[in-house]
């Protein structure tokens, strides 16, 4: 997000649709559709009762409504959504709850981290962050060869049976229960 985001703050709800240009942090409420060619912030404790589209939205509030990121949708812990879910990527954190549809279309754009942070009511929140793509984990070196007499030691062990050991199965205890008597004739 710019560093210069609009911001609707803490305690106000604004009836109506909300349009335009850049980034919007939401902290407060809205009720109708918020649409910005920027990324959208929505705070713990905010709400929207419409649909939201914007590049990348990061959701830690409760949304009535549709979700259309043109980027990706991210939802935090303690989101609540009620309503689709359409972005190249999507993340949902757990504790994060999703009534409705997820979808992931269109072409992803360059991983890029998020340049606003979702205001918090407890500090100890951790906010869902993106990984980078995680570095392929180095290919194992092979063994040097076995000189020849540990081989002949090998099969010879194979032959006489040994490897690994048989599995261990508890012993189970005599069943307890009522004997049948046999019918006397």
């Amino acid at each position: 997000m710019a560093s210069a985001a609009s911001v609707i703050g803490e305690g106000t709800t604004i009836r109506g649709n909300v349009r335009g240009r850049g980034s919007i942090e939401i902290r407060g409420h809205v009720e109708g559709d918020v649409e910005v060619d920027g990324d959208v912030a929505l705070a713990e404790g905010a709400g929207v009762d419409g649909n939201v589209r914007g590049a990348q939205l990061v959701i830690a509030g409760q949304i009535s409504g549709d979700l259309q990121g043109t980027e990706a949708v991210l939802l935090e812990r303690g989101a609540r959504v009620v309503g689709d879910l359409v972005a190249p990527r999507i993340g949902i954190a757990e504790g994060a709850l999703v009534r409705g549809h997820v979808k992931t279309e269109g072409e992803a754009p360059a991983p890029r981290r998020a340049q606003v942070t979702v205001a918090r009511r407890t500090p100890e929140r951790a906010s869902v962050e993106r990984a980078a793509p995680a570095a392929a984990p180095p290919e194992p070196k092979a063994e040097p060869a076995a000189p020849k007499e540990a081989v002949a030691d090998k099969s010879a062990s194979a032959k006489r049976g040994a490897g690994p050991p048989a599995p261990v199965v508890p012993a189970l205890g005599k069943a307890r229960g009522k004997k049948k008597r046999a019918k006397r004739s």
